[in-house]
């Protein structure tokens, strides 16, 4: 059974997936005049995007693989508490994709994918600002620094390449010490002796609200929603593509796929092949604990941040490669707890919320953005890893101009999907 939504004109658009991407690109393209149809089994926005720290940082232009890194990579490895783990039954699975985002690592890759990842996060607050403007939830977006906290103070070193990445591209950063710590965030523990604070920087108070604020706009302009699982994606015999589920074509002259971490599940039949791993990430929420926290808050050292929101306390992070259907490891729930309390000693024995979702990540932390070569009327646009919140905006504006071919497509190469 076929339902066909195309309009004469071409200026139709399902997109693949209600996540923070393919909402901004719905609002995108509706006032530019589409007619946009969002498809995804999940509540929109309450996929990976409801899950993350709410940084909403212009500076994290710093890649995932930096130089040096993979010496510390076997400790994290044997580490129950470290940052990254893998799951042995997908140690083979991850192999190739381990050994290129190394090689991603070189300092002049490094240099080249920050100026690539600049361009995606570089004005993403005042682009939320428009975003909320006249939605009645501007309060969602607060301004915060970002507070890289160390236990080692000679770690706290503004010359590592990370953060004069940051300084070279503008960013007001300072160094604190402990006592000027202690001062910014008196909850912290004492254990850590020193901290890199970078300022002009925003924080989500609720990121799950956010996505119902943004689905709500998309209906406002005209967008509509199903909630359903996409099955299969293909041409139409009679133009544009179809998308399948429950045993029906949905037709549309063109199609968005920004379906995050099953992107790549979506055109595998179309035989294309996408470098992206999935990469599970945890946080645990306190909901009533009496603790207050000025800023978000990166224990620099094991790679998780804190941030207050609506609902209590959240402390996201953590890395962990295994397929991305798999059951929730209690073992890093009951790791993230723990390293909540080193971080704040006041936690105590409080209750607290577990979730898990889906990081899309390629090698070299930039998204897939653009047309599908060879296959018109396709574009894609996921694989954001731990920047999609920060990258959205910029991203959504990015595919729009695309595919309404009001940018030329060379200025989308360091994004484009066959760069692997």
């Amino acid at each position: 059974m076929s339902q066909t939504l195309a309009r004469p004109d071409g200026r139709d658009i399902t997109i693949v997936g209600a996540g923070i991407i393919g909402l901004c690109s719905a609002i995108e393209l509706l006032q530019k005049g589409f007619q946009v149809i969002i498809i995804d089994k999940a509540e929109p926005g309450q996929g990976a995007s409801y899950g993350n720290a709410g940084v909403v940082s212009p500076w994290s232009m710093a890649p995932q693989s930096m130089p040096g890194l993979w010496r510390k990579v076997p400790g994290w490895l044997l580490d129950p508490l470290g940052p990254v783990v893998v799951s042995p039954r997908y140690l083979p699975r991850m192999a190739y994709w381990g050994t290129r985002f190394l090689l991603q690592g070189r300092r002049t890759q490094v240099e080249k994918n920050s100026q690539a990842m600049a361009r995606l996060i570089g004005d993403c607050i005042p682009l939320y600002q428009q975003l909320l403007a006249d939605t009645g939830a501007q309060d969602l977006l607060r301004d915060s620094y970002y507070v890289h906290a160390y236990r080692n103070e000679k770690e706290a070193n503004l010359n590592r390449l990370d953060y004069q990445i940051r300084i070279k591209n503008g960013a007001d950063i300072e160094r604190y010490n402990r006592q000027q710590l202690r001062q910014l965030e008196p909850a912290l523990s004492t254990d850590f002796a020193a901290a890199i604070v970078i300022k002009g920087q925003a924080r989500l108070t609720n990121p799950g609200r956010l996505g119902q604020v943004l689905s709500d706009k998309v209906q406002l302009l005209g967008g509509k929603f199903i909630q359903r699982e996409v099955g299969n994606i293909r041409p139409s015999v009679s133009g544009g593509w179809d998308c399948f589920y429950d045993g029906r074509a949905h037709q549309s002259s063109q199609l968005l796929v920004a379906a995050g971490a099953w992107s790549a599940d979506l055109l595998r039949p179309l035989g294309i092949k996408v470098l992206m791993e999935s990469e599970r990430g945890y946080h645990i929420s306190y909901p009533d604990v009496d603790m207050q926290l000025n800023n978000s808050i990166m224990d620099a050292d094991m790679k998780f941040v804190a941030s207050q929101m609506e609902g209590g306390l959240r402390i996201a992070g953590t890395a962990e490669f295994d397929d991305k259907n798999a059951p929730p490891n209690p073992q890093r729930v009951a790791g993230l707890a723990t390293l909540a309390n080193k971080m704040f000693p006041d936690l105590g024995q409080s209750n607290f919320q577990s979730w898990v979702g889906v990081r899309p990540s390629l090698p070299d932390s930039l998204p897939c953005l653009g047309k599908v070569q060879g296959m018109a009327g396709l574009h894609v646009a996921f694989g954001h890893s731990h920047y999609g919140m920060m990258m959205a905006p910029q991203s959504a504006k990015l595919i729009a101009k695309s595919i309404t071919q009001e940018i030329d497509e060379e200025l989308l190469n360091d994004f484009r999907l066959n760069r692997f």
